[in-house]
């Protein structure tokens, strides 16, 4: 069985790789951005349905690693609450 001091380790380390990935997902959220507004661009001077649907699609994929983020965040303090915890 491992100790709280071994348990308490790989808590931080899957902490740590959850750092990471909130990283990965805010850059994700950027480019996201960054492409919405290239889209917004080619719409103001396109009335074509594929520009609509990619804009829209942009869009909801911000929304869920909005969320995504979001639920992340959550578990990281739920962990920060156990560590502290034991």
């Amino acid at each position: 069985m491992a100790s709280v001091a071994e348990l308490k380790a790989a808590i931080d380390v899957a902490l740590e790789q959850i750092g990471d990935g909130q990283s990965a997902v805010q850059a994700a959220g950027e480019k996201l951005a960054e492409a919405q507004q290239t889209l917004a661009g080619a719409l103001e001077g396109s009335g074509h349905e594929t520009v609509n649907a990619a804009q829209a699609s942009l869009t909801q994929a911000g929304q869920e690693l909005e969320e995504c983020l979001a639920a992340t965040l959550v578990a990281v303090e739920q962990a920060q609450l156990y560590v502290a915890a034991l």
